[in-house]
């Protein structure tokens, strides 16, 4: 599989954004998880240009969203990735990525506004995007997000998913997230 370049997966970002403002939030979000990603490559058996180029493109889909419910954003990535001639393997980060992945029970028992389905990480390089992706957040304005507050975040969608956290959380360490924060200026909540 060819793995795309930085270059080629900001180009991507810049065609689709619907706005400079909007490029700017999602690019620059994106770039941030692929950091969180590498601090965690160090004892791992993962792709690391997979996991950067995962990273870099798990948010695609937030520029096709127009009223729909945000967790649509990432089958909508997905799709569009692949009418684009990505392998699957590169439009699985974008639909496996959301919170601590989402099942097929999970579709049916909140009513998600998604194809019933499950939307886990099947990889290990699929896990740490996913897993990166909790510690930064493109709320306005942006913030880090401390694996103690995630912790508690997540604990709205269920005991398991507090669980599955933890076993993340075990399995990979907490992110640090000080020399982010300073070179950004983002906060850590």
């Amino acid at each position: 599989m060819e793995i795309p370049r930085d270059a080629e997966i900001r180009e991507l970002h810049r065609t689709y954004a619907p706005s400079r403002a909007a490029f700017d939030v999602v690019y620059e979000h994106c770039e941030l998880v692929a950091e969180v990603a590498a601090q965690f490559f160090a004892g791992l058996d993962v792709d690391t240009e997979l996991v950067r180029a995962g990273a870099l493109l798990h948010d695609i889909g937030v520029y096709r969203l127009d009223s729909a419910a945000y967790v649509r954003h990432g089958i909508l990535g997905h799709e569009l990735l692949a009418s684009l001639g990505f392998p699957v393997e590169l439009c699985r980060f974008a639909s496996c990525h959301t919170g601590v992945g989402i099942t097929r029970e999970d579709v049916v028992r909140q009513g998600l506004p998604i194809p019933a389905d499950d939307y886990l990480p099947r990889t290990p390089e699929e896990e740490l995007v996913m897993y990166a992706d909790k510690f930064h957040s493109k709320r306005t304005p942006p913030v880090f997000v401390s694996a103690d507050t995630y912790a508690t975040e997540v604990a709205r969608f269920g005991a398991d998913k507090v669980l599955r956290f933890a076993q993340l959380r075990q399995r990979y360490g907490d992110p640090r997230l000080g020399e982010l924060s300073a070179a950004t200026g983002y906060a850590v909540v």
